[in-house]
């Protein structure tokens, strides 16, 4: 028997659960949403927020619950600090003993056959040159991403650093890259970070006195991919450790990749070390896709879900969404969604009236709270916990108030609102923080450079 369940939003996106012979109660997705609102008991809505926010179950077994997260770091922390706690709440679901898997995205690779989940985590393996949308807005970069697939393009591609907003398939170009390399050669060491995942597992590795290990994981790829290098400008120790890394790799002559929202010159606390060397490679930039790419792009996405668009459908969408890949997909997936819970035809009058929300905001997308206080936090190497309590150290009190200044000029939030976000601060220490920090930022144009860089941290968060 095949059962079929609707669940609510999963990355944006409605999504259509199907499981075969399996229970709702017991479906993985199911499970770990009751497991979160177990743990809701026992621990705050920042730190759920904080570990859990991009945490994702995967399958679940007669004993075993695997959950992924994309975050090595995120992943460590869920394992020394909350697997106790997780497991008891799967006691307390299904009265017996389980036992929790937390996967990185490698992790989660290696196991994903034997496990057999076909859930969002396929994503990643679709990120593919065949499955890449080429157009005028990205043809160069494909081109280049292409020839440093083919692997005999180090000397004049290396590093290859490809940048522009976020959701144009920066990250797309990157594991069409690791894919097509790990085919090619199978032997190849190859190391893929996040740059604020590489910060944090360092912070972890002189904790541990593991610097040895951290090192020598880096410094011994074949080809090494970072995705959203420009997080690891402002960290002195970091920028320090990846210098190091860097030059070890391209002495030896290892290919090199990056990722960033911005070219090097514009990564305002980037040491100049660090630019000259990214400048010294290739330069690629993606920018907004053209009409007639989006209109292929929706084609794409709708083929492969089985989804008949018509041609006026199809430029509603097109007309509308235009700031990234990934809400044109997402828009796509949504129309699927309403097909299958509604039925019947799908026609611009369809959607306009039944998906005319999301089309509204496309264009006035507003970060969140949790947005600017995470990245406020994660830029001072301190947590949301930090910033909204009551610790008095001068650089979490700069960081709290350059929260406090960005809520209020990227939300709508009031001066009162936004006090009882920190602690329940009233709404004059909101007023003189605010203005402690626009009175730093006509002082100085290093303060105004680190504004600019949390700010735009907190937009390409924002798709």
């Amino acid at each position: 028997m095949i059962f079929w369940f609707f669940f609510g939003k999963i990355e944006g996106v409605y999504r259509v659960i199907h499981t075969k012979g399996l229970n709702a109660m017991n479906s993985a997705a199911d499970v770990w949403s009751r497991v979160l609102n177990i743990l809701s008991a026992d621990l705050t809505e920042t730190a759920i927020s904080t570990w859990f926010d991009d945490c994702r179950a995967v399958e679940i077994t007669d004993t075993r619950l695997f959950i992924h997260t994309p975050s090595v770091f995120k992943k460590n922390v869920i394992e020394g600090r909350f697997v106790g706690l997780i497991k008891g709440a799967l006691s307390e679901l299904f009265s017996g003993e389980f036992e929790v898997t937390v996967l990185d995205d490698a992790g989660y690779l290696a196991v994903a056959a034997t496990i057999g989940s076909a859930d969002a985590y396929s994503d990643i393996e679709d990120y593919t040159f065949e499955r890449f949308v080429v157009g005028n807005s990205n043809k160069f970069a494909h081109a280049a991403a292409m020839a440093v697939a083919d692997g005999q393009q180090k000397k004049n591609y290396n590093p290859l650093f490809i940048h522009g907003e976020s959701g144009l398939g920066k990250t797309h170009l990157l594991h069409a890259i690791r894919q097509s390399i790990e085919k090619k050669f199978p032997h190849y060491n190859i190391v893929y970070v996040k740059g604020d995942d590489f910060t944090n597992e360092l912070i972890v590795a002189i904790q541990l006195g593991r610097n040895v290990e951290f090192r020598e994981k880096y410094r011994g790829a074949d080809l090494f991919l970072m995705d959203d290098i420009q997080f690891i400008a402002g960290r002195t120790s970091t920028q320090e450790e990846f210098f190091h890394t860097f030059n070890t790799l391209y002495e030896l002559g290892r290919q090199i990749v990056f990722t960033s929202d911005r070219p090097p010159g514009e990564i305002t606390r980037l040491e100049d070390r660090l630019k000259t060397r990214f400048e010294s490679g290739l330069m690629a930039d993606i920018k907004p896709p053209d009409y007639e790419t989006r209109m292929a792009i929706i084609k794409n996405k709708a083929k492969e879900l089985g989804l008949l668009l018509s041609d006026e459908v199809s430029h509603y969408i097109a007309e509308n969404m235009t700031a990234n890949i990934r809400q044109l997909e997402g828009a796509v997936k949504m129309v699927m969604a309403y097909r299958d819970m509604v039925g019947g035809d799908i026609t611009v009058l369809t959607v306009t009236n039944h998906l005319k929300d999301m089309f509204k905001n496309v264009k006035e997308l507003i970060p969140t709270v949790d947005m600017i206080i995470e990245e406020t936090a994660k830029f001072y190497s301190l947590t949301p916990e930090d910033l909204k309590g009551q610790r008095r150290t001068r650089n979490t009190a700069m960081a709290r108030q350059i929260a406090m200044f960005l809520i209020r000029k990227m939300t709508n939030l009031s001066l009162k609102d936004i006090g009882e976000l920190f602690e329940g601060r009233d709404h004059s220490t909101v007023l003189s923080s605010i203005r402690r920090i626009e009175t730093n930022m006509d002082d100085s144009d290093d303060f105004s450079k680190i504004i600019k860089d949390i700010t735009a941290n907190v937009n390409a968060k924002v798709v």
